[in-house]
């Protein structure tokens, strides 16, 4: 087995990593990857972006978010956090399940004094409260099996950030299910240092021996930066890949209380609704229209500073208040 660390937190890189050595490196070898992020959000491959996330929050805290080539929920990554990779033949094992690629995981633990446990369909648990969870991506007889584990994660941080404020949603994308959360060092009679856990974890995995290092060379950074550059930094990949979903948002300004209801495809402003009781001069329908086919992403602001008039409309009203209305 192939043996690859990413020294870098950037998550596009890293999520871009992934899908290069998943796709593009030989294919008759396995292998295992570490990795971490800082200050990210990574939502699954068929969740609605809006839905799992406190736009505010991410915004006022520089936090990135990207979306992954698996399914299941959204999770939050920052420097107490430990990511790990398994790529691998499907048929090289019959079975082939969360749980055992879990197993290691639980083993490390198991050498710091920590009982954990495999539970559900995707989560490691320590006293029945989850550190780790795990998804998965097959693609032509090959699978990337991937996992979060909380060693010493901000979980104030992580609780805000993963909750949605003041919005109802209505869509058929996944949703991730709250659950109970914890931490490894919050369950340790000592703290572990991160690159103790990494080296347990290695030891785990690679305990029959067989470990090979492999360093990227310049052509392989080259094209996984294309893959970062061309998805994974995208507002397409990460937030216009969505479910068409209805939403309602509203907030109390100075000016008065302002009501947003609107249906969104692939991240764009189908249709808009303005209610409340506020002031203004305007038709209030000409905004709704000239809303529609604007994409909801952080440039919206900027783009419509220009298009419209917004005070005539909602008297008070500046086009900062509508962003944030409506992100």
């Amino acid at each position: 087995m192939i043996y690859i660390e990413s020294h870098i937190t950037d998550p596009y890189f890293n999520l871009a990593m992934e899908e290069y050595v998943f796709d593009y490196m030989d294919k008759s070898k396995a292998y295992f990857i570490l990795w971490q992020n800082e200050h990210t959000i990574v939502v699954g491959k068929y969740q609605n972006t809006a839905e799992e996330i406190n736009q505010e929050f991410v915004d006022q805290n520089n936090i990135r978010v990207v979306r992954r080539l698996s399914g299941g929920g959204a999770v939050y990554h920052d420097s107490g956090n430990l990511n790990y990779t398994f790529i691998v033949d499907k048929k090289s094992n019959a079975d082939f399940n969360f749980r055992y690629f879990a197993e290691p995981v639980i083993k490390t633990l198991a050498h710091f004094g920590i009982k954990s446990e495999f539970t559900g369909r995707n989560d490691v648990v320590i006293n029945g409260k989850k550190f780790s969870g795990n998804s998965q991506y097959v693609k032509a007889g090959r699978i990337l099996h991937h996992g979060c584990i909380m060693l010493d994660s901000n979980l104030n941080i992580l609780s805000s950030a993963l909750k949605p404020k003041a919005a109802k949603f209505e869509s058929k994308s996944i949703k991730s299910i709250p659950s109970r959360v914890t931490t490894i060092n919050a369950n340790s009679k000592t703290p572990i240092s991160m690159e103790q856990f990494k080296n347990e974890l290695k030891n785990q995995v690679f305990q029959a021996g067989g470990l090979k290092d492999y360093v990227f060379s310049e052509d392989d950074r080259m094209r996984i930066e294309e893959i970062k550059h061309n998805k994974y930094e995208t507002w397409d990949w990460n937030y216009g890949k969505s479910a068409t979903y209805n939403f309602q948002r509203e907030l109390k300004f100075d000016f008065g209380i302002v009501s947003a209801k609107g249906a969104v495809q692939d991240g764009v402003i189908k249709e808009m609704c303005f209610s409340g009781d506020f002031f203004g001069n305007g038709d209030i329908k000409e905004l709704e229209t000239l809303l529609a086919g604007e994409k909801l992403d952080a440039d919206l602001a900027e783009r419509l500073k220009d298009k419209m008039h917004l005070n005539y409309y909602i008297s008070g009203m500046q086009i900062q208040d509508l962003q944030r209305l409506l992100r």
